[in-house]
């Protein structure tokens, strides 16, 4: 069966996390992408050894690539990637800032010899201004974009666990390609796409900005509970276990103080009878949640959570969520054997999964450096 990208041809020099997202999940829709790595191949292989010797990160991020090395400073080198430059439909680089253009291969060069090229810069903070020669780590990006700063408890700031401004930018930087894909076919001309890992952190935090800019900022840190809505949070049973109660609406309250907490008085308390109410006496309203869930064990929590129609979920170890009955997986080949990762969150109704392999360094360079000769 074939893919909505098949027949696409996609040229990545990149690295680490962002770009290479944009490019495997590219990979996944069918297109073809061919990875140009260093001799000693891309440096998120080095990350861990723990997929059988290979870095998670690189397994993850690099299914269906095919791997070419080449030392693009090097002149015969560059004269190989320009071939294969002028039949790529997209060009994705994700180097350090200025790097693809003083090897001759800047986006904006590049769209004046292909005109129906695609091109696909990924930077940190953009290409103009004071901080665009900032290296720029996902960790950094955090904390320059304001993530961090909403991130934690009241008392303690946190880093978001995931390497979310890598993969906001990548996500960001595939959607672009497709819209860019479907402009090409009404008017035959490619696009030049820029990406930054802050301006899709920033987007993603446009809430507590527009308040800053519009409104009043609330409370910034409040670890496991919602800034503008409440009861919405952690909330701990009998056993110790942690559960989550999301309450969106006036009804769910009702339900929640007559059938869950049994305290049907609660439900009109003049500081917890509307949504800003219990905003600002949150404090009072996690005590009486508190006084009757600690005396409950989860599992009954559960039950009565679920006869009254209540959202609720856990707060899972990664070890839970490893066997988690919701969990979807696909096979994907290393070159130390067949392993099952996570599958991707959007799939085409009936469209079989095809196996796809993560290549070695230099796996396809003898065959792409023939075909393309």
């Amino acid at each position: 069966m074939s893919k909505p990208l098949d027949g696409i041809l996609v040229v990545a020099l990149e690295q680490a996390v962002a770009a290479p997202y944009c490019t495997s999940r590219l990979a996944d829709a069918g297109a073809r992408v061919i990875k140009i790595e260093r001799a000693e191949g891309d440096f998120a292989r080095g990350y861990d050894q723990q997929i059988m010797g290979h870095s998670a990160y690189f397994v993850w991020l690099n299914r269906g690539k095919e791997s070419l090395v080449l030392d693009i400073k090097d002149r015969g080198d560059a004269a190989f990637l320009e071939r294969v430059l002028s039949k790529a439909d997209v060009f994705v680089q994700n180097l350090a800032p200025g790097a693809a253009a003083r090897a001759g291969f800047g986006s904006e060069d590049l769209r004046k010899r292909y005109s129906q090229l695609i091109t696909v810069d990924i930077t940190g903070y953009g290409e103009e201004g004071e901080y665009a020669e900032m290296k720029a780590y996902d960790f950094l990006v955090q904390g320059e974009s304001g993530l961090i700063s909403v991130t934690g408890s009241p008392e303690v700031m946190g880093r978001v666990g995931a390497s979310v401004c890598d993969i906001a930018a990548g996500m960001y930087s595939k959607i672009a390609v497709l819209e860019a894909l479907i402009k090409r076919g009404i008017t035959g001309q490619g696009s030049a796409i820029k990406t930054s890992m802050f301006a899709g952190m920033v987007e993603w935090l446009s809430p507590w900005l527009l308040h800053q800019a519009y409104g009043t900022l609330s409370e910034q840190r409040i670890g496991l509970h919602h800034p503008a809505i409440a009861p919405y949070g952690a909330y701990e049973c009998a056993n110790g276990e942690l559960i989550l109660i999301a309450i969106q609406n006036q009804r769910e309250w009702q339900r929640l103080c007559t059938e869950v907490l049994n305290k049907p008085n609660l439900a009109d308390d003049y500081r917890v009878a509307d949504n800003p109410a219990r905003l600002a006496n949150r404090k009072f309203l996690d005590v009486e949640i508190a006084s009757v869930l600690r005396n409950l064990k989860r599992d009954d929590a559960r039950a009565r959570l679920t006869k009254a129609q209540i959202a609720f979920g856990a707060v899972n170890s990664i070890a839970d969520v490893s066997a988690h009955p919701a969990l979807n997986k696909i096979p994907v080949d290393t070159p130390a054997g067949r392993i099952e990762v996570m599958a991707p969150p959007a799939q085409m109704v009936g469209e079989e999964v095809e196996v796809l392999s993560v290549p070695a360094i230099g796996e396809h360079t003898d065959a792409i450096r023939a075909e393309f000769a």
